[in-house]
């Protein structure tokens, strides 16, 4: 995982909001005559690919970097702006270099089956009077209709996201992921080169050259912007220069600070802080599974064992403005990515690695696909998936309850002495599957515990609250932990709610 600041490396994300005239957007529909292109040149996604394979054959060359770029800072890379009347496919604005993107992308409007280069000029920016000056392009961003935000960014390394249903930037996600979770050995390959293709007055169809010093590969993002949302139909084709000891399908980068259940991690005033607070699995035999996230206080690796898994995301469930009171940052406004694979993806595992945090600026959080059969050099793979991005939880059903809120605490009866060596773990479940049930109706949660001993537990309807339950259970974790609890309610023979896979660590 990247540990630099996550507000400084994607800066150019959310910064830079302008507002150009009707007028102007009419115009920028085609390519501006005041943009110097290069001359067309065919392209297609079968050639990407050969370019892929090509590139593959090849020892890997570290992308140039332009050192002066080190001195344009967080701050700084605000004073550089695109001009809105060289706005390019009807949309287009490109970002610059900058101390936290010093690496210039090539970058390519295609027409018809006609790519022409965008060559870098520093007439294609503005630049504040005694600050830096343009230096390159660094990615580039989507505007709105309106011209008045964003919808879609591509900036550093293979990352990419979207605004959402909102309007408000969050997680991330990224082409591949690389011995993610290893000490000392994560990569972190880079698109190199866009091609961007506009398909709709609010879509694009991105095709991407990614190279690293283990893979290379190419890709076709289709996204298209909305009422509820942004949707990505991806389709990467990857070449392997070497063998790969844990390979990452479409991971999504997040951060989480604090929640309602580690309320002592927070040192800020403000409530909660989190992009995204769980991750949610549909696996292919059809189970709904909930990974409430947490900030560990140490490294973790969770791995969730499936075939052909339907899909898995990193979403926020809470949506509730007084739960995070920020009117800046918006933490309840915060886009869900969900995934659903297309095709064979055969067996493998959900991992979702977490390292500590103690600042919102951090991503911490990292959710992928990965793969049971390890690429080997030289080998061809492709993997193809939907990527969807909104305010809606894609997995909430009315036929099983979900989980919405979850606790740790001291172990033990409130007012007692606290049990030592345990915590209390309390997660409350709602949804129309619990309707009418009370504490007659022969409802039990169904708990089991690795790693850890299980010493009370509870269900019941928690009172004056329609259609809800709540969950404790007291959990001794083995030396520090963390255990892991399992956890669903049930009635006779029939589960009533997802199933929660929690964490338990001892303070």
């Amino acid at each position: 995982m990247i540990r630099a600041n996550r507000r400084e490396l994607i800066a150019a994300f959310a910064a830079l909001g302008l507002s150009p005239a009707w007028a102007a957007r009419a115009a920028a529909q085609a390519t501006p005559s005041s943009v110097k292109m290069g001359a067309p040149k065919p392209f297609s996604w079968a050639a990407l690919q050969s370019q892929a394979e090509a590139l593959a054959r090849q020892p890997y060359r570290p992308q140039a970097k332009v050192e002066a770029a080190a001195a344009i800072d967080y701050d700084a890379v605000g004073t550089i702006r695109y001009r809105e009347d060289k706005t390019l496919a009807g949309g287009i604005r490109l970002f610059p270099l900058g101390r936290y993107a010093p690496n210039p992308v090539g970058s390519h409007i295609v027409e018809n089956g006609q790519a022409r280069a965008v060559p870098f000029s520093p007439s294609l920016f503005t630049a504040e009077a005694g600050h830096a000056p343009p230096l390159g392009i660094a990615g580039f961003r989507a505007m709105t209709a309106d011209g008045k935000s964003d919808w879609l960014a591509f900036q550093g390394a293979s990352y990419f996201r979207t605004a959402g249903a909102q309007d408000q930037y969050g997680l991330s996600a990224r082409g591949i992921a690389i011995d993610t979770g290893i000490d000392g050995r994560e990569e972190f390959p880079a698109f190199t080169d866009f091609w961007i293709e506009r398909t709709a007055a609010q879509g694009y169809t991105v095709h991407a050259l990614l190279d690293g010093p283990s893979v290379t590969g190419a890709y076709k993002i289709e996204s298209v912007k909305g009422a509820n949302g942004v949707e990505q139909r991806v389709s990467a084709v990857l070449f392997f220069r070497r063998d790969v000891e844990r390979l990452g399908i479409a991971p999504a980068t997040s951060m989480f600070w604090y929640g309602e259940g580690n309320r002592a991690a927070g040192s800020d005033w403000r409530p909660e802080i989190h992009d995204s607070d769980g991750l949610a699995l549909l696996t292919g035999a059809g189970e709904r599974l909930w990974r409430p996230l947490v900030n560990p206080p140490r490294p973790t690796l969770d791995s969730f064992a499936d075939t052909n898994p339907r899909g898995f995301g990193l979403l926020q469930r809470d949506r509730d403005f007084d739960h995070y009171q920020d009117d800046g940052a918006f933490y309840d406004r915060r886009a869900n990515l969900w995934v659903q694979p297309q095709g064979d993806w055969g067996r493998g595992q959900v991992m979702l690695y977490a390292f500590p945090t103690a600042s919102e600026t951090v991503d911490n959080i990292v959710a992928f696909w990965n793969p049971a059969d390890a690429p080997k050099a030289g080998q061809k793979r492709q993997f193809d998936y939907r990527l969807s991005w909104g305010s809606i939880d894609p997995t909430v059903v009315s036929a099983v309850a979900h989980a919405v809120d979850q606790w740790t605490g001291a172990a033990g009866r409130p007012g007692a002495e606290p049990t030592q060596g345990a915590r209390k773990l309390v997660v409350d479940f709602v949804g129309p599957a619990l309707a009418g049930l009370d504490r007659q109706s022969n409802v039990i949660a169904e708990i089991g515990v690795s790693r850890g001993k299980l010493l009370t537990q509870a269900a019941y309807p928690v009172v004056g609250q329609r259609n809800r339950w709540r969950v404790t259970a007291d959990i001794a974790p083995v030396g520090q932990g963390p255990a892991d609890v399992r956890l669903f309610l049930k009635r006779g023979n029939k589960a009533l709610t997802e199933t929660v896979l929690a964490p338990v660590f001892l303070p």
